[in-house]
């Protein structure tokens, strides 16, 4: 028997101050694999939040290219008007363009954006182009001045307080920047059904019926704009698509009847540039997103430029 150890004798032990340093010994390696393995887990999330950030922005702004492609044109943002310093309007937080032709909801075989029905598209809109009872686009600050439909004036498609200053003709009558971008009932301002002097429908008479029938269809104001929305609310990129059927239960089908869907909720920034551009009919734009996961607190942000009415 080792008198020392208590052990017997041959038989090799530990003593007292050889187990405590091996239990501290122990806790310090437990402990630097518990920071390992907690590091491991912070990387692994992080990676994950960023994979998920990027898949989310990825596909909104693939959501938006398409739409851009397909469009016929840019609703906003506007160009950006010399007269308000400071306040530009080419850049925005909103997109709005108007409805892809083929675009048919309710599978009528009418493309929504086809309000008449007549093979045509917004070829015959209110002096309210969008004709949803507000200035410019309902529940949007169409002139970027921090206010929404703020004029009360419906047939103020700017937000400005003049109304039906720029009709449709190529140019910039109202000296805002802009063209074209606040018809008239008569979309032209001609003071014509139609175009004057041109048979517009092909039935052999021209300029007949009302100066507001801009097909000379015998109907007037029956084919308005319909405009596609993505916009940013809070931290939500949304969505506003027109719909063919009576959404809001007014009792008519008309610009307030849109549905609303929610691309991402973790949008931080949504910047939507309108560029000059020197190609004839064309109008390029840079759309910017930027996604924040609040929890991992890891961004995304994506860019891309893109033609509307590009078709690829």
């Amino acid at each position: 028997m080792n008198r020392r150890t208590g052990t017997p004798a041959g038989e090799a032990g530990f003593t007292l101050l050889e187990l405590l340093l091996a239990m501290v010994l122990g806790a310090l390696l437990l402990g630097a694999l518990a920071d390992v393995s907690r590091q491991t887990l912070a990387t692994h999330d992080s990676v994950d939040a960023r994979q998920r950030l990027n898949r989310a922005a990825l596909d909104a702004m693939q959501r938006i290219t398409r739409a851009a492609a397909a469009s016929p044109g840019l609703l906003l943002p506007l160009q950006d008007n010399p007269a308000t310093a400071g306040n530009a309007e080419n850049i925005r937080s909103v997109l709005a363009m108007r409805m892809d032709p083929a675009t048919d909801l309710d599978g009528n075989g009418v493309p929504d954006a086809d309000n008449d029905g007549d093979g045509r598209i917004d070829e015959d809109p209110p002096a309210d182009a969008t004709n949803d009872a507000a200035p410019g686009i309902v529940g949007i600050d169409d002139d970027n001045d921090g206010t929404v439909d703020e004029s009360g004036i419906t047939a103020s498609d700017d937000e400005s307080a003049t109304v039906d200053d720029d009709p449709v003709n190529g140019v910039d009558d109202d000296g805002d920047g802009s063209v074209d971008e606040d018809p008239g009932a008569d979309a032209n301002g001609d003071g014509c059904p139609g175009i004057c002097g041109v048979d517009d429908n092909g039935d052999g008479t021209v300029d007949n019926g009302s100066v507001n029938d801009d097909d000379e269809d015998g109907r007037s104001d029956e084919d308005w704009i319909d405009p596609l929305v993505f916009y940013q609310r809070g931290t939500q990129l949304i969505l506003r698509t027109p719909v063919p059927w009576d959404q809001d239960g007014n009792g008519q089908v008309d610009g307030r009847d849109f549905v609303e869907s929610v691309l991402t909720d973790r949008l931080e920034t949504f910047r939507v540039e309108r560029l000059p551009d020197s190609a004839a009919g064309s109008v390029l734009v840079e759309v910017t997103l930027t996604l924040h996961d609040t929890r991992s607190g890891e961004r995304m942000t994506v860019s891309s430029r893109m033609r509307i009415g590009s078709g690829t």
